[in-house]
């Protein structure tokens, strides 16, 4: 017997799919981070309650005559925009790292460049998530109740992920670009703050001057909270997810591959 069969080949063969396999790695590191430091969580389990409590109990009675009809007509929104503002922290987060040098120890490593960055936007579906079970929980508790399926449900709840996950992407651009991480949470603030007060998450547009309606009928958040709002209550309107999905879509095609270069010439 030769000593070549005696020795085990050690030769192998490279696993595929390196920039995946690395970055859900790096997103189960991102999570054991959240774990140990759940104060990250404040702003999407607080967040949502306090924002329940606000807008149903001291402005229901005004706008709908009743807290139980407004909360019905408000909880989707409400989901929509907490979550939505939840997406700034990965900018502000990646900022810090960055300036902190946690990204110059990956670039030491045998991995795919992208692949932290991948992995910590992948890692924040696990907040926004959180923000929603929050939302409707919360509001099952204050009652709140679906009047579809199940199905349509979650369907509501995928499309405020999806939409969460591509907002995201312009945050970690942010990050990319400022200097300072007060600034990505300034210019995110100021940039959500008109799609999701000037949207239907909160009143009937028809109440609303015929200038702020134009703005709100094109506003995509509008769309976004009348598909949730449909699949939650019923008279969910095909062309509003479809337009959701498309911005959805758009936003992540134009600003996931601007916040990966501009990662990659700062880490």
């Amino acid at each position: 017997m030769s000593a070549a069969t005696l020795v085990p080949d050690r030769t192998t063969t490279p696993a595929p799919f390196p920039l995946v396999r690395h970055s859900a790695a790096l997103a189960g590191r991102a999570l054991k981070k959240m774990r140990r430091t759940p104060e990250q969580f404040f702003d999407v389990t607080l967040q949502p309650i306090i924002f329940i409590v606000v807008f149903v109990y001291l402005f229901g009675g005004a706008i709908a005559g009743s807290t139980h009809d407004y909360l019905q007509f408000v909880l989707p929104g409400l989901m929509a925009q907490t979550v939505l503002f939840s997406t700034i922290a990965i900018g502000v987060n990646l900022n810090t790292d960055i300036k902190e040098g946690v990204f110059d120890r990956f670039r030491s490593l045998p991995i795919p460049r992208s692949a932290p960055l991948v992995g910590a936007v992948a890692a924040e579906g696990v907040r926004y998530a959180t923000s929603i079970a929050v939302t409707l929980g919360f509001g099952y508790v204050i009652g709140y109740r679906a009047t579809t399926n199940v199905w349509s449900v979650l369907a509501g709840c995928a499309l405020v992920l999806l939409v969460a996950w591509a907002l995201c992407w312009i945050a970690v651009f942010l990050g990319m670009v400022l200097r300072e991480s007060g600034s990505v949470q300034g210019i995110g603030f100021i940039a959500l703050f008109p799609l999701t007060f000037g949207s239907s998450m909160f009143v009937d547009p028809e109440t609303m001057p015929g200038w702020l309606q134009a703005w709100v009928n094109i506003n995509p958040v509008t769309h976004l909270t009348d598909a949730v709002r449909g699949l939650f209550t019923g008279g969910a309107e095909s062309g509003d997810i479809l337009i959701t999905l498309g911005m959805a879509g758009a936003i992540t095609a134009v600003f996931a591959p601007l916040a990966v270069r501009a990662y990659r010439r700062k880490a």
